[in-house]
């Protein structure tokens, strides 16, 4: 499937990355089960009884989600501003995923405009791009809709709001993520999708969900980028 690449990358005009996981691995220093662990107390102190099966849940984002789906508003800004901030803190201590500051530059290099368009919060985000000199090769920065988890990828809302931003028709934009949430917003947003699947156990399941491009690396793009002929 990758041997495309060059070619679908030289039909498009921007390419957009999800955050966590293309970009960087946000939960690396402060991991995913603490910050979901924190929004279940913020739960508890406002007096929700919390069913078992959430209060295990270990995905902040799935807290969130469940948090909106029962629909008090209050209560999903009050989990929305601890996350957040958490995320605001893990920002700090992210991992940065081999290649992806490769894929950026090379993509500007090329002509291409950036965006991330992520599930993460738009604050966390630009933290990170700051503090690693990111910032001017990458706009816009999409991040989730405040306190309406609902409009999370697969939504292809956020998707469309970076199309629309860029000035570019979405069969003009590929999206790069890591997650079936991604493939599946894309699709729905008409824009193009590669599947990076940095674990093995996700290769399929890309696959099944209709990425036009599957990559195990990275660099895969960065080359593809740099040499389109390789591609």
């Amino acid at each position: 499937m990758t041997a495309n690449l060059g070619r679908l990358l030289g039909q498009v005009g921007a390419v957009l990355l999800d955050f966590d996981g293309p970009v960087c691995s946000i939960f690396a220093g402060y991991p995913a089960p603490k910050v979901a662990a924190e929004l279940v107390d913020v739960l508890r102190r406002r007096g929700i009884d919390v069913p078992p099966d959430l209060a295990g849940e270990p995905d902040p984002l799935e807290v969130l989600r469940r948090t909106g789906a029962a629909g008090d508003q209050g209560v999903t800004q009050a989990v929305e501003d601890a996350l957040c901030a958490a995320e605001r803190r893990a920002a700090a201590s992210a991992e940065t995923t081999r290649y992806g500051r490769e894929v950026i530059v090379a993509a500007r290099q090329a002509g291409l405009s950036v965006a991330v368009v992520s599930n993460n919060s738009a604050g966390a985000v630009s933290a990170y791009l700051s503090a690693h000199r990111l910032a001017g090769y990458v706009s816009p920065v999409i991040g989730r809709a405040y306190a309406e988890p609902a409009r999370m990828k697969p939504n292809p809302d956020p998707i469309l709001q970076a199309v629309r931003a860029l000035g570019e028709s979405s069969d003009r934009c590929v999206l790069v993520g890591d997650s079936l949430s991604d493939i599946e917003g894309a699709q729905a947003a008409g824009v193009r999708a590669i599947g990076y699947a940095n674990r093995p156990a996700k290769a399929e399941a890309l696959r099944a969900a209709g990425a036009d491009a599957l990559i195990t690396s990275m660099g895969t793009i960065a080359k593809a980028l740099i040499d389109p002929a390789d591609g």
